[in-house]
């Protein structure tokens, strides 16, 4: 045992071996990582595909979908495309586009369900109108406000030569923040543009109010929001006007006149309390 000892050590020891030693691990070593490569590259992935041609701004659902397998060296080299179904099922097709039948998924044609333009006007509460308050950077205390806090909307005028401030709505929930494009604020596909306009869903009697306070002329009217902290969103009151001289100043001196007439809908609003 001792002279075959002696003779591996002696081996070992020899520098030509241990240089062909060390190529023949190298040239394995290439060969092990080339094939493996090979293997990934041509190795079929299973993708989605549409199974019937999609249009715009439409729900995808399970039956829509199909699979189909593809070398993954196609799916690493084409940007977007999307490998999974779980990213397609119950998102919506892009408004301005459609998918083929036959046509595959990438991530620039979905949306989620919220990114979509008509998504706020199709979940409004029964006797509520959408009101539009605009503003900028700064009345948002530097884009601090978002879409579900609850807010309070605060109302100066000029009276008499003096600057009156007063609660105009307490307990406001913003149901979007929007940049000048008409995109959310705060979705992935807004560009970082700033605020313009925050989005609230009302009571129809507090939008009349809102737009009578907006066509007020004579007394400088602006109407600007004022965020509260989490408590005050996690335990949100009423939404309600504050003050009852308040209304009577704005009904007293808009430009717009009140209608005498009263909708059906609006009389059954009226009469549940809304």
């Amino acid at each position: 045992m001792g002279n075959v000892g002696i003779s591996i050590k002696r081996f070992l020891g020899n520098k030509n071996t241990v240089t062909i030693l060390g190529v023949i691990i190298g040239i394995g070593v290439l060969v092990v990582g080339y094939n493996w490569r090979v293997r990934q590259a041509v190795e079929p992935q299973s993708i989605p595909y549409a199974k019937v041609e999609i249009k715009g701004n439409t729900l995808i659902t399970k039956d829509q979908v199909g699979t189909i397998k593809v070398s993954r060296s196609m799916v690493d080299q084409t940007p977007g495309l999307v490998t999974s179904t779980s990213q397609v099922i119950g998102k919506y097709v892009s408004y301005d586009t459609k998918i083929p039948e036959g046509g595959f998924f990438y991530s620039s044609t979905l949306m989620a369900a919220e990114q979509r333009p008509n998504y706020i006007s199709e979940n409004i509460e029964k006797c509520h109108t959408l009101y539009s308050l605009p503003v900028d950077i700064h009345s948002t205390y530097g884009n601090a406000i978002m879409p579900d806090d609850y807010i309070d909307l605060y109302l100066t005028t000029n009276r008499n030569g003096k600057v009156v401030v007063a609660k105009l709505i307490e307990s406001i929930r913003v149901r979007d923040v929007r940049d000048y494009n008409g995109k959310s604020v705060f979705s992935s596909q807004s560009s970082g543009e700033q605020p313009a306009e925050l989005i609230f869903s009302v009571p129809n009697d507090m939008y009349l109010l809102l737009t009578r306070a907006d066509n007020i002329t004579n007394y400088n009217i602006k109407i600007y929001p004022v965020p509260r902290n989490k408590e005050y969103t996690e335990n949100a009151g009423a939404t309600q006007v504050t003050s009852q001289e308040i209304i009577d100043f704005i009904n007293a001196n808009s430009d717009l006149s009140f209608s005498t007439s009263t909708s059906t809908i609006d009389r059954a609003c009226l009469n549940n309390g809304n």
